[in-house]
């Protein structure tokens, strides 16, 4: 798939693989333009850096110097990862106030459904009873 315009890919989580990762940041610079591509990482993704690095630095790009230095990731070691990732917690993009703001407007809207629901029972209820009683 090409997305024309692309000029930034952002990578909240690292791709397991190097391959992984080119497939990734592939859709910036497309068709000789230029794009960048960020990607954030944990402690936890530290065996998987290097592969990526020396990608990265193959390509021509800077790569920090302790990146270079970590050790390298046993093949047992990147067949584990390939097949169960890592657990992360959700990331999330929205700020909270919208979050909050959202789950306000939904409780509001579910009371309101909640009201007219009763209303309508009410009446409902008060017309049988006075057809029942004549």
């Amino acid at each position: 798939i090409d997305f024309k315009g692309v000029n930034m890919v952002i990578n909240y989580d690292l791709p397991t693989s190097a391959v992984e990762y080119i497939h990734r940041i592939g859709r910036t610079g497309r068709a000789g333009h230029t794009g960048k591509a960020v990607t954030f990482f944990t402690e936890d993704d530290k065996p998987l850096l290097r592969s990526i690095a020396n990608v990265i630095q193959r390509a021509g790009c800077p790569v920090p110097e302790y990146i270079k230095h970590l050790p390298k990731l046993q093949s047992k070691q990147k067949k584990k990862l390939i097949k169960k990732p890592l657990k992360r917690e959700s990331i999330r993009t929205t700020p909270e106030c919208f979050l909050k703001k959202a789950k306000r407007k939904t409780k509001t809207i579910k009371e309101n459904i909640k009201e007219k629901k009763k209303v309508k029972e009410d009446k409902n209820g008060s017309k049988l009873q006075t057809v029942s009683k004549s």
